[in-house]
């Protein structure tokens, strides 16, 4: 009998091929093959399969997950949690995540190893072709395209990971969301803003009996050995199954990172919270694991003649947070519909919409956040801000409005007052003159 991999690449060019099924592939392929496109979803992993994340879902991912028909499945297998508890300078505080017209008012904590694999299936039930084991070695026919704009490509060049059978899958689209090192990605011409935030996690599992607390902790004061002050926080999330997820993760603005061992800063961060969640060798359930996440939209161009990218592929993770599901399913979302369009059509110049739609949903949000990065890199600024907000809760619940892009559009609350003053500031403030202001530089 024919593998999936020989049907596939014996088949008539799909409407689109997908590389990468993380959030951001899953969606956008959920998304098509809903809509009735014809769909490839190329994994180079086999479900399920372990990725390093902070396992934490949002109200703004938890909605995806609603608008998908996903929540009694994933609810099923996840830990529910009411808000975020943070620490910081002396301080801590409760947070309720905010009521709002749109997201729920809670998250749930579910490890991707449970969650990819879903979201993918969920998918296939809808029409689409998945392919695990499988990765995309090479583009199809590559075409480069005009300065700004990505290459042109007719498909990819595949390998089944457990024969070596190779094939070529041809697709009138290519959308590429195979992570933050999209080696296919560059293919196609993407490049990373240096000068904008790049993202550096650990994580690591531990038995714990406060794992189903309803609350998910962040430490936003975490230090070095030395005692110093660190551009990041720490974070304890509940999962609700015999284990808590911790990990820390830093912020390079202007080589803030350089010189920081980060493994030896998340062994420092463990041993601080250590009695308060019984965190020890004993309880530890294997070494952390990490990786560097561009964020911010700092990954482009994002659109070609035929070619998309999303996801962690483009950049997409919230500088104020380190969010990166929510928006991971969103790009793909927003790419599904760009791409429904053109094929709707037959004109492929709607690939555009794709482009213009991450920047209205994104693009002020993220220079406000790319500033506030800059500024709370300085030490001395994160200290007064967050030693002061945290002694402050209406202050901190506005904040906690705006970092977790839980405004809302049609009221003028005091989240949403600020957010918008704090996009005026943005834009009156040259990203140089913060770079001058904190003598950052560039960052690998």
């Amino acid at each position: 009998m024919p593998s999936a991999m020989h049907a596939a690449t014996h088949s008539s060019p799909y409407d689109v091929v997908i590389v990468g099924a993380g959030p951001s592939g899953s969606s956008c392929a959920y998304w098509l093959s809903r809509a009735g496109w014809s769909v490839c979803l190329i994994e180079k992993k086999t479900f399920p399969r372990e990725k390093t994340c902070g396992d934490g879902l949002t109200p703004r991912s938890v909605h995806q997950i609603i608008e998908m028909g996903l929540e009694g499945l994933v609810a099923a297998h996840a830990h529910k949690y009411q808000g975020l508890r943070s620490f910081g300078f002396g301080a801590s505080l409760e947070l309720r995540w905010p009521e709002h017209p749109v997201f729920p008012n809670y998250g749930y904590t579910v490890t991707r190893f449970n969650l990819d694999g879903m979201v993918a299936d969920h998918a296939v039930a809808h029409g689409a072709t998945l392919l695990t084991g499988v990765e995309a070695v090479d583009l199809l026919d590559a075409v480069p395209s005009e300065s700004g704009a990505l290459s042109a490509a007719a498909g990819v060049v595949v390998k089944d990971k457990e024969s070596g059978e190779s094939g070529e899958i041809r697709g009138h689209y290519l959308v590429v969301g195979d992570g933050q090192n999209s080696r296919l990605g560059r293919a196609l011409g993407t490049s990373r803003n240096r000068e904008w935030p790049m993202g550096m996690a650990l994580r690591g599992y531990y038995t714990s009996d406060r794992h189903a607390e309803p609350w998910i902790d962040s430490h936003l004061d975490i230090r070095d050995t030395r005692g110093a002050v660190v551009p990041g926080y720490g974070w304890i999330f509940p999962l609700g199954d015999g284990r808590v997820n911790v990990g820390v993760g830093l912020l390079s603005t202007g080589g803030a990172w350089k010189g920081v061992n980060t493994t030896k800063l998340q062994e420092y961060f463990v041993a601080q919270t250590a009695d308060a969640w019984g965190l020890n060798e004993r309880t530890c359930l294997g070494p952390a694991t990490g990786g560097r996440l561009p964020m911010g939209l700092a990954v482009g161009p994002r659109v070609g003649p035929n070619t998309l990218t999303i996801g962690d592929a483009t950049g997409t993770v919230n500088p104020f947070n380190g969010e990166g599901i929510a928006y991971g399913y969103e790009s793909g979302r927003l790419a599904a519909g760009a791409l429904g369009a053109a094929l709707s059509s037959g004109d492929p110049s709607a690939l555009s919409l794709y482009d213009d739609r991450m920047e209205r949903a994104y693009g002020d949000y993220y220079k406000v956040a790319r500033a506030f990065v800059r500024l709370i890199s300085e030490p001395k600024i994160l200290s007064v801000c967050v030693g002061a907000g945290l002694r402050i809760k209406p202050l901190m619940n506005e904040l906690l409005a705006i970092m977790a892009n839980l405004m809302s559009n049609d009221e003028r609350g005091p989240a949403e007052v600020g957010y918008r003053a704090m996009v005026r500031l943005a834009h009156a403030v040259p990203e140089e003159a913060y770079r001058m202001l904190l003598g950052s530089g560039s960052e690998d």
